[in-house]
């Protein structure tokens, strides 16, 4: 079980960060016409981010272990063994990522927060 670097990380979180940020976008326009046609209630672009935030790491490392970043990088979430992650342990990486405290915890964890929380690693697939 060979863990992934810092550098394969920030390219996974570049990744997919710019693809929630994509998604994000066409949902907020798409629910903006809603709001200015049907009247529905407002919702705030930071808000919609987080919740496509969590929506997006629970689908995806649930069902195939990865992100689509992660698939870039021929890399995956492993638990603490190196088999599969059981789903409250995905439930609990993508509940800690929606923290701004997250990655000030690399130095004294050997890693983010919601590895150490979730006892759960990143490795080369």
């Amino acid at each position: 079980m060979q863990r992934t670097g810092v550098g394969i990380r920030v390219l996974n979180f570049l990744v997919d960060t710019f693809l929630i940020f994509g998604i994000t976008y066409a949902a907020s326009a798409w629910w903006d016409f809603h709001v200015m046609y049907w009247h529905y209630p407002s919702i705030q672009f930071y808000t919609m981010f987080f919740i496509m935030l969590f929506i997006y790491y629970t689908i995806f490392e649930s069902i195939f272990k990865r992100s689509p970043g992660k698939w870039l990088s021929k890399s995956k979430v492993a638990n603490s063994k190196g088999g599969k992650p059981a789903f409250w342990q995905i439930l609990v990486r993508s509940l800690v990522r929606l923290t701004i405290i997250d990655c000030f915890f690399i130095p004294f964890f050997d890693g983010p927060l919601h590895d150490y929380l979730s006892k759960t690693t990143v490795i080369e697939a």
